[in-house]
């Protein structure tokens, strides 16, 4: 039978037990009430217990709290930062494919799983709301579901429902979900989305990662027609271009007419977009990012970005000087599949520079490579397109010096002819 919580006071007594691995919803999909509540009743469960999340928006974690929690993510973005600088959250480092598969075999344990679902509909099926990914295999492994049933949450179409019997225990609640915060992009990034969307053609199937890029990219595809978009996560840009007629998912070669996604990360637009939307179709992490799935999408351009890249194209996406704030993620996946896509791009977006520093680089530290030279694709800053594909390492220096800040650009030559032999 399943357990009514009180909103203002949940007494989650019980459900969490020494030496669990918690899971909850991440970004948007965070069940915030919960989340707030387990953190505050850590002592209550009696032992050390596992929490683990992924982009971290709310305030409900803080260092603090690792006196009973041991804090593990795929991911340093977001509020997760102020805990990896605090030497609180452990990472797994792995590919976003892989998160799946780990729960199966049990060697990511999930004994509960903490959600914020929107309300049944007249089937009785609740929906996972803003995020399936990795959620829809986890609800599959754990032992015991919580649920946060916000009548604010929308309900979306995806592959897997919930029902009464499936949850230990509710909190229904009324609150705005959380919102990805937007960050307005400026020249640079402006200059870099005119680079890009300059190689992006009519009929494209799109994937974007996280971050200012790629939503500054969706500003500037008005030109384009027939967009489609098989993505881990979609946001604002997305529903607008669907508004304005250039994403009508008219040339997918797989899933044609509907939007494919793991997830939303954006505010109140598409937030609204995705409710009860027959058009956009939510699916697991083992459908968004399978090899076998991606393997099919044609002329496939995989939108994402970077910490660094160096001059052969290993790219940095997971640390900065030694603290990690990015993660492995779903990059390698999509530009693996972007790569042998017919008509496909591999593009991986970046200003030249972060404050003084060149974010184009002479190498990078193999501990820090996310994705090595052997699946380099296409490099935008906003000094222009270097396209590594099919050229030797001395050919990529020259591509990669050229769209480096100028002010960088005789140093790189220097470590280039020294360092590297080129």
């Amino acid at each position: 039978m399943t357990r009514e919580l009180n909103p203002s006071a949940p007494d989650l007594s019980g459900l969490i037990r020494p030496g669990d691995h918690v899971v909850w919803g991440q970004a948007d999909s965070e069940p915030v009430t919960l989340t707030r509540a387990i953190v505050a009743q850590r002592a209550a469960v009696g032992g050390r217990f596992t929490v683990f999340s992924g982009v971290a928006l709310s305030d409900a974690t803080s260092a603090g709290q690792a006196d009973c929690i041991d804090f593990v993510s795929y991911c340093g973005t977001g509020r997760n930062r102020a805990l990896a600088k605090a030497g609180a959250l452990d990472i797994l480092p792995v590919h976003y494919s892989e998160l799946p598969p780990l729960m199966r075999s049990g060697a990511f344990r999930v004994d509960v799983l903490v959600l914020q679902l929107a309300p049944p509909d007249e089937q009785g099926r609740y929906s996972f709301g803003l995020a399936h990914e990795y959620l829809v295999e986890a609800s599959r492994q754990a032992r015991t579901i919580i649920a946060e049933v916000n009548d604010q949450c929308p309900w979306t179409h995806g592959e897997h429902f919930l029902r009464a019997q499936d949850l230990a225990a509710v909190v229904r609640t009324s609150r705005a979900p959380l919102e990805s915060p937007r960050v307005e992009p400026g020249p640079v990034e402006d200059a870099i989305a005119g680079h890009v969307a300059g190689l992006l053609q009519d009929g494209a199937t799109l994937q974007f990662g996280l971050g200012a890029i790629p939503e500054a990219i969706l500003g500037r595809l008005d030109h384009l027609r027939d967009l489609g978009v098989h993505s881990g996560t979609i946001g604002d840009g997305v529903a607008r271009l669907v508004e304005a007629g250039v994403i009508t998912n008219a040339r997918k070669s797989i899933d044609p007419g509907v939007i494919v996604t793991g997830m939303v990360m954006g505010g109140r637009r598409a937030h609204a977009f995705v409710h009860r939307n027959p058009l956009v179709r939510f699916r697991g992490t083992d459908y968004t990012h399978g090899p076998d799935v991606l393997a099919r999408v044609e002329r496939f351009a995989a939108l994402n970005s970077a910490v660094e890249v160096d001059l052969t194209g290993q790219i940095n996406a997971e640390l900065v000087g030694g603290t990690y704030v990015g993660a492995v993620g779903g990059a390698l996946d999509f530009l693996r599949a972007a790569r042998r896509s017919p008509g496909g791009l591999p593009i991986v977006a970046l200003p030249s520079t972060a404050g003084a520093s060149s974010r184009i680089v002479a190498r990078i530290d193999a501990a820090t490579v996310s994705t090595p030279r052997s699946d380099a694709g296409v490099v935008v800053t906003e000094h222009g397109v270097a396209d590594l594909r099919g050229l030797t390492l001395r050919q990529r220096v020259a591509r990669m010096i050229a769209i480096a800040d100028p002010a960088h650009r005789e140093h790189l030559e220097r470590e280039a002819r020294s360092g590297l032999g080129i």
